[in-house]
Protein backbone atom coordinates (compact mmCIF):
# COMPACT_ATOMS: atom_id res chain seq x y z
CA UNK A 1 0.00 0.00 0.00
CA UNK A 2 1.21 3.49 -0.82
CA UNK A 3 1.96 5.76 2.16
CA UNK A 4 -0.61 8.48 2.72
CA UNK A 5 1.89 10.79 4.36
CA UNK A 6 5.56 11.35 3.63
CA UNK A 7 7.58 8.82 5.69
CA UNK A 8 9.87 10.15 8.41
CA UNK A 9 12.89 8.66 6.59
CA UNK A 10 12.09 10.93 3.61
CA UNK A 11 10.69 13.89 5.50
CA UNK A 12 13.96 14.40 7.38
CA UNK A 13 15.49 15.69 4.14
CA UNK A 14 12.75 18.31 3.79
CA UNK A 15 13.39 20.13 7.06
CA UNK A 16 13.74 23.86 6.40
CA UNK A 17 16.21 24.30 9.26
CA UNK A 18 18.88 22.24 7.50
CA UNK A 19 21.64 24.35 5.96
CA UNK A 20 23.12 23.62 2.55
CA UNK A 21 26.51 23.19 4.22
CA UNK A 22 25.28 20.49 6.60
CA UNK A 23 23.42 18.69 3.81
CA UNK A 24 26.52 18.72 1.58
CA UNK A 25 28.71 17.45 4.44
CA UNK A 26 26.19 14.68 5.08
CA UNK A 27 26.28 13.69 1.40
CA UNK A 28 30.08 13.79 1.21
CA UNK A 29 30.50 11.55 4.25
CA UNK A 30 28.00 9.03 2.89
CA UNK A 31 29.54 8.99 -0.57
CA UNK A 32 32.94 8.03 0.80
CA UNK A 33 31.33 4.86 2.15
CA UNK A 34 29.47 4.09 -1.09
CA UNK A 35 32.37 4.36 -3.54
CA UNK A 36 34.75 1.51 -2.76
CA UNK A 37 37.18 0.89 -5.61
CA UNK A 38 35.88 0.35 -9.13
CA UNK A 39 32.12 1.06 -9.19
CA UNK A 40 29.61 -1.64 -10.04
CA UNK A 41 26.76 0.87 -10.28
CA UNK A 42 26.77 4.37 -11.77
CA UNK A 43 23.98 6.75 -10.79
CA UNK A 44 23.53 9.43 -13.45
CA UNK A 45 21.69 12.68 -12.67
CA UNK A 46 21.11 15.49 -15.21
CA UNK A 47 20.93 18.92 -13.56
CA UNK A 48 19.99 22.38 -14.79
CA UNK A 49 19.64 25.16 -12.20
CA UNK A 50 18.86 22.77 -9.35
CA UNK A 51 20.43 24.65 -6.44
CA UNK A 52 17.23 24.23 -4.39
CA UNK A 53 17.15 20.44 -4.71
CA UNK A 54 20.45 18.87 -5.75
CA UNK A 55 22.16 18.69 -2.34
CA UNK A 56 19.12 17.03 -0.75
CA UNK A 57 18.88 14.52 -3.58
CA UNK A 58 22.56 13.64 -3.28
CA UNK A 59 22.34 13.32 0.50
CA UNK A 60 19.50 10.81 0.20
CA UNK A 61 21.37 8.77 -2.41
CA UNK A 62 24.55 8.76 -0.35
CA UNK A 63 22.73 7.21 2.61
CA UNK A 64 21.66 4.15 0.64
CA UNK A 65 22.46 0.70 2.01
CA UNK A 66 24.22 -1.66 -0.39
CA UNK A 67 27.32 -3.84 -0.58
CA UNK A 68 27.96 -2.72 -4.16
CA UNK A 69 30.44 0.01 -5.02
CA UNK A 70 28.55 3.09 -6.22
CA UNK A 71 29.61 6.15 -8.19
CA UNK A 72 27.39 9.20 -8.65
CA UNK A 73 27.71 11.36 -11.75
CA UNK A 74 25.85 14.66 -12.01
CA UNK A 75 25.76 16.18 -15.48
CA UNK A 76 25.64 19.96 -15.21
CA UNK A 77 23.72 21.12 -18.27
CA UNK A 78 24.83 24.78 -18.30
CA UNK A 79 23.44 25.78 -14.92
CA UNK A 80 23.66 29.50 -14.14
CA UNK A 81 23.05 29.21 -10.39
CA UNK A 82 25.00 27.42 -7.63
CA UNK A 83 24.24 23.90 -8.86
CA UNK A 84 27.82 23.08 -9.83
CA UNK A 85 29.21 24.46 -6.56
CA UNK A 86 26.81 22.30 -4.52
CA UNK A 87 27.62 19.18 -6.56
CA UNK A 88 31.31 19.67 -5.88
CA UNK A 89 30.61 20.39 -2.21
CA UNK A 90 28.87 17.01 -1.96
CA UNK A 91 32.03 15.33 -3.27
CA UNK A 92 30.44 13.48 -6.19
CA UNK A 93 31.53 13.50 -9.85
CA UNK A 94 30.44 16.52 -11.89
CA UNK A 95 30.72 16.66 -15.68
CA UNK A 96 29.65 19.49 -17.97
CA UNK A 97 27.42 19.03 -21.00
CA UNK A 98 27.39 22.23 -23.12
CA UNK A 99 24.63 20.96 -25.42
CA UNK A 100 21.34 21.84 -23.80
CA UNK A 101 18.75 19.12 -23.35
CA UNK A 102 17.93 16.06 -21.27
CA UNK A 103 18.95 13.58 -23.99
CA UNK A 104 22.40 15.13 -24.36
CA UNK A 105 22.82 15.20 -20.58
CA UNK A 106 21.83 11.57 -20.05
CA UNK A 107 24.07 10.38 -22.90
CA UNK A 108 26.98 12.36 -21.46
CA UNK A 109 26.47 10.62 -18.13
CA UNK A 110 26.27 7.25 -19.85
CA UNK A 111 29.56 7.83 -21.66
CA UNK A 112 31.33 8.77 -18.40
CA UNK A 113 29.87 5.96 -16.30
CA UNK A 114 32.24 3.20 -15.21
CA UNK A 115 29.69 0.86 -13.66
CA UNK A 116 28.15 -2.29 -15.08
CA UNK A 117 24.73 -0.93 -14.19
CA UNK A 118 23.30 2.54 -14.85
CA UNK A 119 20.74 3.98 -12.45
CA UNK A 120 18.78 6.96 -13.76
CA UNK A 121 17.95 9.62 -11.18
CA UNK A 122 16.76 13.23 -11.14
CA UNK A 123 17.94 16.25 -9.20
CA UNK A 124 14.58 17.05 -7.55
CA UNK A 125 13.87 13.61 -6.09
CA UNK A 126 14.53 12.02 -2.70
CA UNK A 127 15.56 8.37 -2.71
CA UNK A 128 14.89 5.83 0.07
CA UNK A 129 17.83 3.97 1.58
CA UNK A 130 16.98 0.66 -0.18
CA UNK A 131 16.49 2.19 -3.63
CA UNK A 132 19.82 1.26 -5.22
CA UNK A 133 19.71 -2.41 -4.25
CA UNK A 134 16.00 -2.77 -5.08
CA UNK A 135 16.49 -1.39 -8.59
CA UNK A 136 19.76 -3.16 -9.43
CA UNK A 137 19.22 -6.64 -7.99
CA UNK A 138 16.69 -7.75 -10.69
CA UNK A 139 19.28 -6.87 -13.34
CA UNK A 140 21.54 -9.59 -11.98
CA UNK A 141 19.08 -11.88 -13.77
CA UNK A 142 19.96 -11.88 -17.46
CA UNK A 143 16.31 -12.11 -18.50
CA UNK A 144 15.70 -8.55 -17.26
CA UNK A 145 16.87 -5.69 -19.47
CA UNK A 146 15.57 -2.75 -17.48
CA UNK A 147 13.95 -2.03 -14.14
CA UNK A 148 11.60 0.80 -13.30
CA UNK A 149 9.79 1.78 -10.14
CA UNK A 150 7.03 3.90 -8.69
CA UNK A 151 7.00 7.37 -7.19
CA UNK A 152 4.99 9.68 -4.97
CA UNK A 153 4.72 13.44 -4.95
CA UNK A 154 6.11 15.94 -2.48
CA UNK A 155 3.65 18.88 -2.45
CA UNK A 156 5.19 22.28 -3.15
CA UNK A 157 2.00 24.21 -3.84
CA UNK A 158 -1.57 24.29 -2.56
CA UNK A 159 -2.36 20.64 -3.35
CA UNK A 160 -2.13 18.53 -0.20
CA UNK A 161 -0.41 15.19 0.24
CA UNK A 162 -3.71 13.30 0.80
CA UNK A 163 -5.06 14.58 -2.53
CA UNK A 164 -1.92 13.33 -4.24
CA UNK A 165 -2.35 9.98 -2.49
CA UNK A 166 -5.61 9.37 -4.36
CA UNK A 167 -4.22 10.78 -7.62
CA UNK A 168 -1.28 8.36 -7.42
CA UNK A 169 -3.62 5.38 -7.16
CA UNK A 170 -5.51 6.62 -10.23
CA UNK A 171 -2.19 6.97 -12.05
CA UNK A 172 -1.21 3.45 -10.95
CA UNK A 173 -4.35 2.14 -12.62
CA UNK A 174 -3.42 3.76 -15.94
CA UNK A 175 0.05 2.25 -15.66
CA UNK A 176 -1.53 -1.15 -15.03
CA UNK A 177 -3.49 -0.73 -18.28
CA UNK A 178 -0.30 0.21 -20.11
CA UNK A 179 1.58 -2.76 -18.67
CA UNK A 180 -1.09 -5.34 -19.46
CA UNK A 181 -2.92 -4.08 -22.53
CA UNK A 182 -1.01 -1.27 -24.23
CA UNK A 183 2.69 -0.28 -24.08
CA UNK A 184 4.60 -0.84 -20.85
CA UNK A 185 7.57 1.26 -21.97
CA UNK A 186 5.61 4.49 -21.38
CA UNK A 187 5.64 3.65 -17.65
CA UNK A 188 9.43 4.02 -17.50
CA UNK A 189 10.69 7.32 -16.12
CA UNK A 190 14.22 8.70 -16.16
CA UNK A 191 14.25 9.45 -12.44
CA UNK A 192 13.57 5.86 -11.37
CA UNK A 193 14.94 3.23 -13.76
CA UNK A 194 18.06 1.14 -14.37
CA UNK A 195 19.75 -0.89 -17.12
CA UNK A 196 23.05 -2.51 -18.03
CA UNK A 197 25.55 -0.07 -19.52
CA UNK A 198 26.71 -2.36 -22.34
CA UNK A 199 23.08 -2.84 -23.44
CA UNK A 200 22.41 0.88 -23.38
CA UNK A 201 25.49 1.62 -25.44
CA UNK A 202 24.52 -1.10 -27.94
CA UNK A 203 21.22 0.68 -28.69
CA UNK A 204 22.76 4.18 -28.95
CA UNK A 205 21.76 5.23 -25.47
CA UNK A 206 19.00 7.77 -25.05
CA UNK A 207 18.79 8.86 -28.68
CA UNK A 208 15.11 8.89 -29.64
CA UNK A 209 12.80 10.07 -32.43
CA UNK A 210 11.15 13.48 -32.31
CA UNK A 211 7.98 13.70 -30.19
CA UNK A 212 9.02 10.76 -27.99
CA UNK A 213 10.63 10.63 -24.54
CA UNK A 214 14.22 9.52 -24.04
CA UNK A 215 13.52 7.22 -21.09
CA UNK A 216 10.54 5.32 -22.48
CA UNK A 217 12.19 5.02 -25.89
CA UNK A 218 15.31 3.49 -24.35
CA UNK A 219 13.08 0.92 -22.61
CA UNK A 220 11.44 0.15 -25.95
CA UNK A 221 14.81 -0.30 -27.68
CA UNK A 222 16.12 -2.61 -25.00
CA UNK A 223 13.04 -4.82 -24.91
CA UNK A 224 12.52 -4.95 -28.68
CA UNK A 225 16.24 -5.53 -29.17
CA UNK A 226 15.94 -8.84 -27.28
CA UNK A 227 18.08 -7.70 -24.36
CA UNK A 228 15.40 -8.88 -21.96
CA UNK A 229 12.12 -7.78 -20.47
CA UNK A 230 11.07 -4.73 -18.49
CA UNK A 231 10.81 -5.40 -14.75
CA UNK A 232 8.50 -3.36 -12.53
CA UNK A 233 9.88 -2.95 -9.00
CA UNK A 234 6.74 -2.89 -6.84
CA UNK A 235 8.24 -2.73 -3.36
CA UNK A 236 7.22 0.31 -1.35
CA UNK A 237 10.78 0.53 -0.01
CA UNK A 238 11.88 1.41 -3.56
CA UNK A 239 9.27 4.18 -3.96
CA UNK A 240 10.94 7.51 -4.71
CA UNK A 241 9.63 10.94 -3.73
CA UNK A 242 9.70 13.72 -6.29
CA UNK A 243 8.48 17.31 -6.27
CA UNK A 244 5.16 18.01 -7.95
CA UNK A 245 6.58 20.48 -10.47
CA UNK A 246 5.72 18.09 -13.31
CA UNK A 247 2.09 18.39 -12.22
CA UNK A 248 2.40 22.17 -12.18
CA UNK A 249 3.92 22.11 -15.68
CA UNK A 250 0.88 20.14 -16.86
CA UNK A 251 -1.35 22.93 -15.53
CA UNK A 252 -2.39 21.48 -12.20
CA UNK A 253 -3.70 18.20 -10.83
CA UNK A 254 -6.98 18.06 -12.75
CA UNK A 255 -5.36 18.82 -16.10
CA UNK A 256 -2.63 16.29 -15.39
CA UNK A 257 -5.23 13.60 -14.63
CA UNK A 258 -7.26 14.38 -17.76
CA UNK A 259 -4.09 14.33 -19.83
CA UNK A 260 -3.19 10.91 -18.43
CA UNK A 261 -6.67 9.49 -19.10
CA UNK A 262 -6.64 10.88 -22.64
CA UNK A 263 -3.25 9.27 -23.26
CA UNK A 264 -4.51 5.89 -22.09
CA UNK A 265 -7.69 6.06 -24.17
CA UNK A 266 -5.95 7.24 -27.33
Amino acid sequence: MRPILIPASINKYLQVNLSQVSICNHAQAGYKKLLRGHPEVSIVIPAYNEEKNIATTLASLCQNKTDRSIEIIVVDNNSTDNTKYLINSCGVNCVHQPQQGITFARNMGLSHAKGKYILNADADTIYPEDWIESMVKPLDDEKNAMTYGGFSFIPTGSTGRITYFFYEYAADFTRWINRNFKEEAVNVYGFNSAFKKEDGVAVDGFIHPENTNEDGWLALKLRNGNFGKLYYVKEVKALVWTTDRRIQIDGGLLKALLKRIKRVLS
